[in-house]
């Protein structure tokens, strides 16, 4: 039986890809479950995992929630499992890169905005067409776009269900960046490359102190800052003795 979610190892990074480019990686709940299990897995490997991309096989990231799967009557095996896994996702200590070719639309979108970056190649193509399908969003769409693009822009976005490319979508703060498609894997490991290169305790306790302050008042994260920051690394002396001797630590 063919897997479909495809995970790849190497030199700490590790790449999660959606596999079924036969139905454009619709999700589907057997997609959801072998998500979730690679997702707890890296979970627990912060030593040997210092960063995830999720991208899509084939034409495309995502079209979006199957379909067919919601006429037929999904059975997930609880509920919000869907939910529960994209914000499982969000929640990986490692940094998580959204990697988005072709289409990305509705349930789609909300797996990517799980990711602390969106690279977008030039065939990307954003939508929520929850209203289309007269749906409402449960898997975290009416609050992690807007604090990704703006509560104005979310708005537009989800009342009129148009398709924003990918040199929009940089501008508008969905993306972080856009690359043509011939360099987008080229693109993608150089990210992979600079973002490995740095302090992988730093990237776990920075991505804690973003998440955990998010929405608070600028008085109120600061102290939390003071008092949680985790401040020195186990790897920091390293680090300096090999700048002071003009060499590179790569973890």
């Amino acid at each position: 039986m063919t897997n479909l979610v495809l995970r790849t190892d190497a030199n700490g990074l590790t790449t999660l890809t959606l596999n079924r480019p036969d139905k454009l990686n619709s999700l589907n709940v057997a997609l959801f479950t072998e998500l979730r299990a690679h997702v707890e897995a890296i979970a627990r490997q912060t030593d040997s995992v210092g960063l995830v991309i999720v991208r899509g096989a084939g034409k495309c990231f995502s079209a979006g929630h199957d379909l067919a799967d919601i006429a037929e009557g999904e059975r997930p095996p609880k509920a919000w499992y869907q939910a529960e896994t994209i914000e499982m996702l969000a929640n990986l200590p490692q940094p998580v890169i959204s990697a988005v070719h072709g289409h990305c639309y509705t349930g789609a979108l909300e797996l990517a905005l799980a990711g602390d970056l969106i690279v977008a190649a030039d065939s990307a193509k954003f939508a929520d067409t929850h209203a289309k399908w007269s749906l409402t969003p449960v898997w975290g769409m009416s609050q992690r776009l807007p604090r990704r693009v703006g509560l104005s822009k979310a708005r537009e976005m989800m009342f009129t269900c148009r398709t924003y490319g990918a040199e929009e979508a940089v501008a508008i703060g969905l993306a972080n960046e856009r690359v043509p498609d011939e360099r987008f894997d080229a693109r993608l490991q150089e990210l992979a490359d600079m973002i490995l290169a740095q302090s992988w305790f730093s990237h776990r306790a920075n991505k804690r102190l973003l998440r955990d302050t998010d929405g608070l008042p600028l008085s109120a994260g600061l102290s939390h800052e003071i008092v949680h920051t985790e401040g020195r690394g186990p790897d920091m002396q390293d680090r300096i003795a090999a700048f002071k001797n003009k060499t590179v630590k790569q973890k």
